[in-house]
């Protein structure tokens, strides 16, 4: 654990430190989605099965896939990109438990500050993914909600996968948050809930019928022949 109070200026030139390789390993990944979720539920389970077939639907599409680049619904996530024709990014954190990278990465960065690698996580994404997941996959919800709900950031697709998961929260942000006036109704716009891969494929398309955009020109990784 370092000790702040004799390390401030060397802190700041970490911190420089990470933002400029993020930026300079990333500049070029083209468009990407930022997959979230659980690094407690593996291979087998429905959730972790789901984020390979989903992640592989969209690295065909020649979307970049961004994950945490841990266990979980995060391996699965990067193992569906390995598999299709886009760049697999794991986005690795430094925390006391050594969360250990996954093998599906073919762009991995290592993180000490995690305000910079959420940076790096909404800076590059296009469309963000919110597996099941515990506080760190709330934490990116709810970061990302607070950002479109204050105009911080532009627009872009917050899809939360599992409606049985997500259920009881929406039913107690409806119940809550909207009957004490903390959040608006409208506010329920920021985000979509669907169960199928091919929804969120669905999802994104409407985004950019809507909005325009730049979007991925084939796979990144593996063009396709000419």
């Amino acid at each position: 654990m370092e000790d702040l109070k004799t390390s401030e200026t060397w802190r700041v030139f970490r911190i420089q430190s990470e933002l400029v390789e993020g930026f300079e390993t990333l500049n070029d990944i083209g468009p990407a989605v930022s997959i979230f979720g659980s690094s407690r539920l593996g291979p087998g389970h429905k959730y972790y099965d789901d984020a390979v077939d989903v992640a592989k639907m969209l690295a065909d599409d020649g979307f970049a896939i961004i994950t945490g680049g841990g266990p979980g619904v995060m391996e699965g996530a990067n193992k569906g990109a390995k598999k299709g024709k886009a760049h697999s990014v794991g986005l690795n954190i430094e925390i006391p438990s050594e969360q250990v990278p996954n093998q599906y990465q073919d762009i991995s960065l290592s993180f000490r500050y995690f305000f910079i690698r959420k940076l790096m996580f909404i800076k590059y994404a296009i469309a963000y993914i919110i597996f099941p997941g515990g506080f760190g996959t709330m934490d990116e919800l709810f970061e990302a909600l607070t950002l479109a709900q204050t105009k911080r950031i532009k627009s872009f697709p917050i899809i939360l996968y599992g409606s049985e998961y997500w259920k009881g929260l929406i039913d107690w942000m409806k119940s809550t948050l909207v009957a004490n006036g903390t959040i608006e109704r409208a506010d329920f716009a920021l985000f979509s809930i669907v169960d199928k891969p091919e929804e969120i494929r669905f999802l994104i398309n409407e985004h950019f019928r809507v909005f325009g955009g730049i979007r991925p020109q084939g796979g990144a990784k593996n063009p396709p022949d000419s």
